[in-house]
Formats: structure tokens, C-alpha cells, sequence
């Protein structure tokens, strides 16, 4: 008798090769005794099912293949066999679900296909004899309704409204998840590739949109179609030159790999449901394909954009916590080349690859963030390594045309990880290169070195060298080039370098003359539509270093049409010209971080007869608030909304934040903060407050403290975006932030709070309370009464209640000496509070009683109040104290209050005091219903 499993297992698989089903079970069985192995009895339990499904063992089957489902969740063949065990002990619903499944892992698996729609068929048929319903997805009338879908769009004479709707009814469909899986179980994934195949770009979108929608949050059903489609397929379609297809499979791709990251919807649950997809490997496929993208001269500039935003989302680690950064290692020692290939392209030259204005910035970000991902110095050495070698490569004295690609790959890599850029600019030989083609005969060989220097020039320690040897040829280039494109390079490197340089040394080097005359130049090229957008995108960044000076930045504002084709220029979302032009901005409305001259220093540096900085007459408030109202007549609202809906590849952190110092300045005047809504400035402040540098954040959030503060927050703020905003407003009640911001999040919360229950719930969850609470101790009057009024609107929800009734806590006490207070703003807002919270809450009110000895004192000066709204809130809160308990009417009958609310209940009705009288009224009548008063008539 044989003890080995694996040869017991083999003689089994000859016994049931040859029918002989017993003497196989006696086989598997002996093997199953003997094994410790998991993966060979799994194998084992499996092979014992398909010997029981012969016998007509059907029980012991299905037993069987469960073990085996236990010990591999994505066994096909266990699945499968528990399906077939399953429908014949008559458990149809159960055997669906095993074959759903196996059509999951194999999706062109036919058999699979057929076993459902039988199985679908026999349960709707079963179903419809007992007159009940389906509790299944799948039926054969599903069937016939996707596939009459199908047929309306393959069919090239269908009526074309008839095919817009199937088209539309499609994604539908595909979004929901009963009807992706109906599509999905129906044949669907196959006739949607011929939908594909047709190349009608109206089928293709309608495609791939439902194919998204149905690998939205589902592993399995990705992974399924994943494999059907085919990743070469895939980037084949995202490659064509078709912004709106390749968009829509660029998508398509991102929620795949959403999904084999993890990052969709956990649709399983246990260890039986759950189905072990290898994803690592599909992750490498996909990456690997789209590294081939990059430099593939088949593929558009769109699809090379495309690909390398997939990469920039999906490589880097999202939180540098984690400390897995293999995917990162992964592109370095793949695909690094590739990228450094991409952004050495010279776009004039005849053997660039496709490009967009985009792809080269969007190429070097990519490059920045895979150095950032990095995790060691030697990671970082290696990455150095690889640049290095690859430029090396790229070097040759008796090849031109190839150094020039050597000189762009530095300049490239300049804008993505500086660092790393310096370092490069330090191997033998660039810089010198550098500077000796700003000396070349050919204007190609100019305009690629020209860029280089610009980008070099960032540091002062480099740009003390380019100081040195480039701005005299940076002048000389720009005195007698031709060509505007290099002219207006030159410009910016003159300008950069002063900004480096801390001082206006290039631009001092000009014999023309003043900044202004060259910032009219810039903004002359600028409105010049016949020069190429990349040309003028320049002209920006020129105006951004020159509009520190405030005599060309009150011209700038005042030139319309320069304005305008900046903001046209904006909308086109290039990462260089979205910083540039936020730049300009901020030095516009003076939205930079100044520092506060000390008037002590100031006298002693004139004293010691040194230059004491002047701020300049136009810098003043008064031109400053001017600009700003140019500006917004302009439209520079739109321009920055459109701005912020830049891909997060190009839209930086830094630029983020410019854009919130704008939006800032921008709000600063109540009266424009109703135009900055209406041009959709609220719904972009969202993203920027949640987003970004810390500064940044704390801008846009200030900006919407102002304009929550004084609008409508459901008109502002439409839908579900006004929750958004809450988290915001309540980051700026930290107390690291300054009193402004304080007090201006508290009067955006307390105008929230004041609309709906929802609104005062989403406050309490983000935590402002305790926040909101402690501003209502804050010595500052205007802190104080702002935190008093919202808390006065959140009472109005049980969940602040409780807080109040809790054990422990001085909150109502507090309330209570607020209504004392002298400040009549404070009053009013706490006498409301308290009114709402002991109308609210009984408890509360014999509470007030116990929480200081001043409680009646405090009562009797609110009812006896000038102001007749607080008045009339102390007289709610009398009303209230009656109400709740006859002890505690009897001790303010007792006291001076009876006196009070007889004086008041006696006033003659008068239609500006009526609701006061009618409370004091309604006191009086109810001590009366307790007795413990009698109507004057009885006396």
C-alpha cells in the first residue's frame, strides 16, 4: 500500500480516466489521510467531488468541493462542481451564484455563460409557477432586453434617436449594480467590443462609459474584464487622437486600477466570497504598457498625456506612512528612461514624438514626484545614476542635434525634482554647453538653451554662475534675434535671474530702459494672436516677475485686453502658465506675505544712515482695492475657477495657494463677494480649502468664512456643496489662527446654522463645538457675541441639547451669566439660546435654578429690558420655567417676577409690543390654572 499522496493521487486520476469510480474515491481518499500539503488537498477534495458527481452522489459532492473552496477561494474547478452538485439537489439560487463566479474568472469561458442562462431560465421559471418574483439579477427576460439594446446599436439602419437612447439607457445600466451584473452575465463585455470595433466615436464612448461603470467598486468583475479586453487593447483605444474617447478609456483604466489597488467597494464578504485575484501581477501588466505609451510614436499626444496622468495618480504613495514604495522602484528601474525621453523631446525638431503643450511639464511632474517617493539615500543614487548615464548617452561633440537632447532632458528635469536637476547642471561639460549654444548660428540650438538657463537660474548658487557667463548673451540674443519665440525666452531669463539674484541685475544690464517699457513689451506679445500659445505663455511669466513693480502691475491691470488673453491662456491649463499667471495676480491685488516694519528699527537704520525700504504710493490700499475691482470686472473669477479644475498633475500645491491669496484679496469687499459666487468663485474655494500647503488651505478657508458669512449658503454654495464648506470654517476656530479668521468662520457657521437641522448637525459632527464654546469665554466682544449667536441657532437640535443636560458641565451656567452680560449683542443671542434650550428640555429648567444664585436677578433685568427682542426672550424663558414645573412657578410667584408680568400683562394692546403682552399674558394664566393666583375680579 502506497503512503506517497501524490502517486495516490495520480493512480486516482488513472482509475477515473478509466470510469472506474470507486477504486478513484479509494484512492483520493487514502491520499487526503496522508497529506499535510493545503494546495494538494484542495487539489485532492476537488477530485473527490467530480468522482461523487458520477456516482449521482450529489451531497457528498458539493461537501467536497466546499473543502476545497475553503482552502482556494478562486478555484474554478471546485466552483464549478459545487455549481453542478448544486442544481441537482434542486438549489438553483446557490448553484447561480458559484457559476456567476466562475464566469467572473474566465469571462470567455462559454460553458460558463450557458450554465448561467439555463440556471437564470429554470429559476425564473420556477419563480413565475409560484407567481413570486426573482430574487435574481439574471433572467431570461434580462437577457432579451440587453441584447435588444445591442441589436439597436449594431444595427447601422436603427433609427438614430432609437440609438441615442439604447446608447444612454447602456451606461445607465452599467452604473447600477443589478444591471452591470445583468450585462455582465448576458454576453455583454463581448458586445460591447463590438461596439468598440465599430470605431463610430457616439458607440465607442457609449462602451467604454458602460464598461467603467461596470468595474466601478467590483474586484472581480475589473479584474474579469481587465483580461477580456486586453491591456494592449485598452491603451491602443486611449492612444487615438479623439480627446473625448481617449478621456473616457483613460477613465476607464483609472477605475480598473481603483479597483486592483483596493480602492473600490467591498462587494464580499468571507472567506467563501471573497476571490483571490492575483492584482499585483495585472498592476505591472498595466503599468508596464503604459510606460511603453510614453515613447511610442503611435500614440497621440492626448494618449501620451493620458498615460502619464495615470501614472502620476496611481505610482507615487499617496501617504509617505506607508512604507511601501515598490511601485515607484518598479517605474525607476523600468521606465525611467522612457520618461527622461519624453521631456528631452525638442517639439521644433522633425523627430518629436506626439505632443501637447502639456506633456513635457506633466512628463518632469512625474519625474518630481517619483524622486519624492523615494525612500533612502541609495534609492536616490540609483535614480541620480540612471539620469546620469542616460544624458551621458545623449552627449556628442560630432552629433548636435542628439546634445541638444541632452540639454533639454536637464531642463526637464530642472522643472520636475530641482535637486536632483542641480546635481545634473554639475556633470562635466553642461553648464558650458549650456551657455556656449546661446552662442550658436542656429536659432533652435538658442531657443533650447535659452530655456535651459531659465530653469537653471531658480538658485542663487547657479545663478550667480549663469550671472557670470549668460545674461551678457542673454542681452545680445535678445537685442539681435529675430525671432520672437527666443526673444521673448531671453526677456524671462533676464528677468528670473534678477529674481534669483535678489536684485534687478539682468534687467539693469537692458540699455532700452525701464521695467515698464519691458513689461508693455510682454504684454504687446501677449495679445499677439499670431504667435504661438507656448510663445506667449512666456510673455506671462515675464509679466510674473516684472508686476513686483508697482507701476507695471497698476498698468497691467488697466490694459483690458492683456488681462483678457492672460485669463485666455489660463483656461488652457498648462502647469507653467497656471503659475505664472496666479503670480501675477498676487502681485496685483498685493496678496503676498509682507513683513511689518517695526518703527523703532526703522529709526534706528535712518539713524545709522541705512536704506530703509518706502512702500511705493500705488502699493497703497486705496490703488490696491482699485486693482482688485479691474480685475473682477475683467473676469478673473472664471479665469481661477477654470484654473482650479486643472489636473492635479499640473495644478501644483504651490500654485494652489496663489490661487487662494487671489481668491482672499478678491473677497476682501463685501459688496463683490455676491459677482465671486455668481462666476462660481464659492464652488472653486472648495477644493483649494481641502487641498494643498498648509497657507494655502487656511486662505481659501478664510475666503470662505467671508463669503459664508453674508450669502445665502444654499444659493452659494448649491446641493450637497454646502456640507463641503463646514470642515473649512470650522479649521479656522483653531486658536493658531488669528482673531479675523476667527471671528469670520464663526459668523459663516452662525449663518449656516441658522438654515436647516442638517446643516447644525454636520457642524456638531465636524467637532466645532467644544471650539465654538470656548470663543463664547473670549474676552474680545466681537468673538464673544459671534460664538453666542451660533451656538444660539445649534441649540436648536437635540444632539446640543444633550450636551447641555449632561451631568458635569458649567455650559448652562454659562449661558445663563451671558444673558447678564452689559453687551446687548451677547444677550440677545444667549436669552435665545436659553429660551429654545428650557423649551426644549424640562430638565433644563429647574437646572437653572441650581447653576447660579444671580439666575432670577438675571431673568427679571431680561424681562424688564429697553430692548424689546430681549424682553421678549426673558419673558419665553418665564414662560418656560412656569410650564415645566408648579414648584418652580410657585418660587417665581413668589418673587419681584409676578410683579413684572402683571405690569407688562396689564399694557394695553400695541401692535409693536403685542407678542411681548401676549407671554406675559400667557404667564399670568397659567400660575392662574396652578392657583397660585386668582384673577384681580375675585379679589
Amino acid at each position: 500500500q502506497m503512503e506517497d499522496p501524490i502517486q495516490l493521487k495520480e493512480e486516482g486520476n488513472k482509475y477515473f480516466q478509466a470510469s472506474d469510480y470507486e477504486k478513484a474515491l479509494e484512492s483520493y481518499t487514502q491520499a487526503i489521510k496522508l497529506n499535510k500539503d493545503k494546495a494538494l488537498q484542495a487539489v485532492l477534495y476537488r477530485n473527490r467531488a467530480a468522482c461523487f458527481l458520477k456516482k449521482e452522489e450529489y451531497a457528498k459532492a458539493a461537501s467536497d468541493a466546499s473543502r476545497a473552496i475553503d482552502i482556494n477561494a478562486s478555484d474554478i474547478k471546485a466552483l464549478y462542481r459545487r455549481s453542478q452538485a448544486l442544481e441537482k439537489l434542486g438549489k438553483l439560487d446557490q448553484a447561480f451564484k458559484d457559476a456567476q463566479k466562475c464566469a467572473t474568472l474566465e469571462p470567455r469561458n462559454k460553458n460558463f455563460q450557458e450554465t448561467l442562462r439555463r440556471l437564470g431560465a429554470n429559476i425564473q421559471e420556477k419563480v413565475n409557477a409560484r407567481g413570486g418574483k426573482s430574487l435574481l439579477w439574471v433572467t431570461s427576460a434580462d437577457y432579451s432586453r440587453v441584447q435588444k439594446m445591442f441589436e439597436i446599436l449594431l444595427d447601422e439602419n436603427s433609427d438614430k434617436e432609437k440609438r441615442e437612447k439604447a446608447a444612454q439607457n447602456l451606461i445607465v445600466l452599467g452604473r447600477e449594480e443589478a444591471g452591470a451584473e445583468r450585462i455582465f452575465q448576458n454576453n455583454g463585455v463581448n458586445l460591447l467590443l463590438q461596439l468598440i470595433e465599430t470605431k463610430s466615436p457616439e458607440l465607442v464612448l457609449a462602451a467604454v462609459r458602460t464598461l467603467s461603470g461596470m468595474c466601478t467598486g467590483h474586484k472581480a468583475r475589473a479584474t474579469a474584464i481587465l483580461h477580456y479586453l486586453g491591456i494592449d487593447s485598452i491603451c491602443t483605444w486611449m492612444s487615438v487622437d479623439n480627446e473625448e474617447i481617449s478621456l473616457a478609456v483613460c477613465n476607464l483604466l483609472q477605475t480598473i486600477t481603483d479597483c486592483l489597488l483596493g480602492q473600490g467597494k467591498e462587494e464580499h464578504h468571507g472567506k467563501e466570497e471573497a476571490l483571490v485575484l492575483d492584482t499585483k501581477k495585472d498592476l505591472r501588466m498595466i503599468t508596464m504598457r503604459l510606460l511603453d505609451m510614453l515613447v511610442s510614436k503611435k500614440v497621440s499626444g492626448q494618449g501620451r498625456d493620458r498615460a502619464l496622468n495615470l501614472l502620476n495618480k496611481n505610482i507615487p504613495r499617496q501617504d509617505l506612512k506607508d512604507h511601501d514604495n515598490s511601485r515607484s522602484i518598479f517605474v525607476i528601474d523600468n521606465g525611467l528612461k522612457k520618461i527622461l525621453k519624453v521631456v528631452g523631446q525638442i517639439p521644433e525638431m522633425p523627430d518629436c514624438l506626439p505632443l501637447t503643450e502639456n506633456t513635457q511639464l506633466t512628463a518632469s511632474v512625474l519625474l518630481n514626484k517619483l524622486y519624492d517617493d523615494l525612500r533612502c539615500d541609495p534609492e536616490r543614487d540609483n535614480y541620480r545614476l540612471i539620469c546620469e548615464e542616460y544624458i551621458k548617452s545623449k552627449i556628442d561633440p560630432q552629433d548636435m542635434d542628439k546634445t541638444l537632447h541632452a540639454v533639454q532632458i536637464v531642463s526637464g528635469v530642472l522643472q520636475g525634482p530641482f535637486d536632483l536637476g542641480n546635481k545634473l547642471l554639475g556633470m562635466k561639460g553642461v553648464m558650458e554647453m549650456m551657455v556656449a549654444l546661446c552662442g550658436s548660428e542656429r536659432e533652435i540650438d538658442q531657443l533650447v538653451a535659452v530655456e535651459a538657463l531659465i530653469h537653471a537660474s531658480t538658485k542663487l548658487s547657479r545663478a550667480t554662475f549663469i550671472i557670470t557667463n549668460g545674461v551678457t548673451l542673454l542681452k545680445e540674443i535678445y537685442k539681435k534675434t529675430k525671432n520672437e519665440k527666443i526673444k521673448i525666452r531671453a526677456l524671462v531669463g533676464l528677468c528670473k535671474l534678477g529674481s534669483a539674484g535678489g536684485t534687478d541685475y539682468g534687467l539693469r544690464q537692458f540699455a532700452e530702459g525701464s521695467t515698464e517699457k519691458l513689461a508693455k513689451q510682454c504684454r504687446k506679445w501677449l495679445c499677439n494672436t499670431s504667435i504661438d500659445a507656448r510663445t506667449r505663455k512666456w510673455a506671462v511669466e515675464g509679466l510674473s516677475y516684472l508686476t513686483l513693480d508697482a507701476d507695471v502691475k497698476d498698468d497691467f491691470v488697466e490694459d483690458e485686453p492683456a488681462l483678457k488673453a492672460m485669463f485666455d491662456l489660463a483656461k488652457a491649463t498648462d502647469k507653467t502658465i497656471l503659475y505664472s499667471v496666479a503670480t501675477a495676480l498676487v502681485n496685483c491685488t498685493n496678496s503676498y506675505d509682507t513683513k511689518e516694519l517695526v518703527p523703532e528699527l526703522v529709526q534706528l537704520a535712518k539713524f545709522s544712515k541705512q536704506h530703509v525700504p518706502e512702500e511705493h504710493p500705488k502699493d497703497k490700499k486705496d490703488f490696491v482695492v482699485k486693482r482688485v475691482k479691474r480685475l473682477l470686472k475683467a473676469g478673473v473669477v472664471s479665469a481661477l475657477a477654470c484654473m482650479v479644475k486643472a489636473d492635479s498633475a499640473i495644478l501644483t500645491d504651490q500654485s494652489k495657494e496663489l490661487i487662494a491669496r487671489v481668491f482672499l484679496a478678491l473677497c476682501e469687499d463685501p459688496k463683490d463677494r455676491g459677482t465671486i459666487v455668481a462666476q462660481g468663485g464659492g464652488k472653486a474655494l472648495i477644493p483649494l480649502a481641502v487641498e494643498g500647503t498648509d497657507v494655502g488651505k487656511i486662505k481659501a478657508s478664510h475666503a470662505l468664512a467671508k463669503i459664508a458669512a453674508v450669502s445665502n449658503p444654499h444659493i452659494a454654495f448649491p446641493g450637497e456643496r454646502v456640507y463641503e464648506v463646514v470642515r473649512p470654517l470650522v479649521s479656522l476656530l483653531n486658536t493658531e489662527r488669528d482673531g479675523l479668521q476667527n471671528y469670520e468662520a464663526l459668523l459663516g457657521l452662525t449663518n449656516f446654522s441658522g438654515k436647516s437641522d442638517k446643516l447644525r448637525l454636520k457642524i456638531v459632527k465636524e467637532k466645532a463645538l467644544p471650539d465654538i464654546e470656548n470663543y463664547m469665554f473670549e474676552n474680545h466682544d466681537q468673538l464673544r457675541q459671534a460664538a453666542t449667536q451660533c451656538m444660539c441657532n445649534l441649540v436648536a437640535i437635540k444632539e446640543v441639547q444633550e450636551r447641555f443636560v449632561a451631568e458635569g458641565n458649567d455650559r448652562l451656567k454659562l449661558v445663563v451669566l451671558l444673558c447678564g452680560e452689559d453687551d446687548e449683542k451677547v444677550q440677545v443671542a444667549a436669552a435665545g439660546a436659553l429660551a429654545m434650550l428650557t423649551a426644549a428640555q424640562k430638565k433644563l429648567c429647574s437646572k437653572m435654578t441650581q447653576v447660579t444664585t444671580q439666575w432670577l436677578e438675571i431673568l427679571q433685568r431680561l424681562c424688564l429690558h429697553d430692548n424689546m427682542e430681549v424682553q421678549h426672550r426673558g419673558l419665553v424663558i418665564a414662560f418656560n420655567l412656569i410650564c415645566a414645573d408648579k414648584e418652580l412657578a410657585k418660587k417665581l410667584v413668589e418673587s419681584e417676577l409676578l410683579e413684572i408680568l402683571t405690569y407688562i400683562g396689564k399694557q394695553e394692546d400695541h401692535p409693536k409690543k403685542q407678542h411681548i403682552i401676549g407671554v406675559a399674558r400667557d404667564c399670568l394664566s397659567k400660575c392662574m390654572d396652578y392657583e397660585l393666583i386668582k384673577p384681580l375680579s375675585r379679589a
